[in-house]
Order: C-alpha cells, then structure tokens, then sequence
C-alpha cells in the first residue's frame, strides 16, 4: 500500500511538473513572440497622368508622390526599422511584365508600441512610357504601379532588442485619370513568407501544449 501511495505521489509531481513547464513555456512564447508591422499604401498621385490638367508643369513632371504608412501593432514592443527601400515599378498594359521606375531611401527610424507612421515621399521616376500611360488613362482605363517596400526590423522587448530581420513586402496600386489611387481605402502591402513564418513559430508550443494535455 505504501509503494502504491508512492507511486501515486510520484506521478501526481510528474504530472504537476509538466502542466508547469507547459504553461511557462506557454506564457514565454506569449510574452516573446513578435508580429511584422503592417505596411499599406495611403496615397499615390502622378501629376502627368492627370488627364485633367494640361499644363507643361504637369506633362513634364516625372515624379510621383507616395503615402506610406507603417503601423506597430503590438502594444508592449517597439519596432527599429534600418534604413528602408521603396521600389516603384510600371505594369505595361496590364500585363505581368513589371518595369521598375523608381525607388526611394527612408532612414532608419524607431516606432514606439501601438504606433503608426507616415513618410511621404516624392520619388524620381525614370524608364516610364508616360505617353502611353497618359493614353491608357485617358481612354477610362487604369495603369498599375507595384511599390515594394524593404527594410530589416528589430524588435524591443522590455530592455533589449531582438536580432533583426528582413522585411520585404508588396502590393499593387491602380491609377486612374485623375492621377491619384483609384480607391481611398489604403492598400495593404503583402508577403507570403509571413505567413509561412507565422505557422513555424506557432507549431512548436501548439505540440507541446497538446503533449501535456494527453500525458495527464
């Protein structure tokens, strides 16, 4: 009877021990993990495509204004973007072929939790067939722009930051006759690597949890 009531003891701190380690390991991943900020695209205006406005200073313009934002929506870590790159690129004819245009240079900046920022640029445009694009316009039709946006982010938990990753996302934007986006809502910039990313981290610790479950 003794050695049943020891044996019973020693599986009940087995037991206790592994919901524990579970629910630290749990709580940890909770407190550690990280999510990619999110960028979109707010704005975007080329003034020679403005089929309304014939002046010489529109037609000869060769620049476009883009309004990113990039929002943190984690509300107890900060994000450090490094130096960032936006690459603006012209969908001929609708077509996959993608010719870049552009690009532009952000330096690096930090973003507190919660937060979201701006940066509204004007980037050089050069290679666009802006007699065709002006046509395609005019005629109802609307020309396509890619924006790929790179940086690498660190992310600050409490005291010290993460080691920095790479960040690379894109998105296309539709632009009509007046030269601006077609729609007002922002256009969210993606990455499918994310999500294959976010599968990775989760998989690990949604195992481990079900092995705790079963083992009690």
């Amino acid at each position: 009877m003794a050695d049943s009531g020891t044996g019973s003891g020693c599986c009940r701190c087995c037991c206790s021990f592994i919901i524990t380690s579970g629910l630290t390991a749990l709580f940890m991943w909770l407190s550690l993990r990280t999510s990619n900020p999110t960028c979109s695209v707010e704005g975007l205006y080329a003034a020679a495509l403005n089929a309304t406005d014939n002046s010489s200073s529109a037609r000869s313009n060769r620049t476009v204004y883009v309004d990113l934002k990039l929002a943190n929506s984690m509300k107890d870590k900060g994000v450090h973007y490094a130096n960032t790159t936006l690459t603006l690129s012209y969908r001929r004819n609708s077509s996959s072929d993608l010719i870049d245009v552009g690009d532009y240079a952000v330096p690096e900046f930090h973003q507190g939790h919660k937060k979201s920022a701006r940066r509204r640029v004007l980037v050089d445009v050069a290679g666009l067939p802006w007699a065709e694009a002006r046509d395609a316009v005019s005629g109802g039709s609307a020309v396509g722009f890619r924006v790929r946006v790179a940086t690498r982010v660190k992310f600050k938990i409490m005291f010290w930051y993460t080691k920095r990753q790479r960040l690379e996302v894109a998105g296309d934007v539709q632009v009509d006759a007046t030269g601006g986006k077609v729609n007002k809502k922002g256009v969210k910039l993606k990455s499918a690597a994310e999500v294959r990313r976010r599968w990775v981290a989760v998989g690990p610790v949604a195992v481990f949890t079900l092995y705790v479950v079963l083992m009690c």
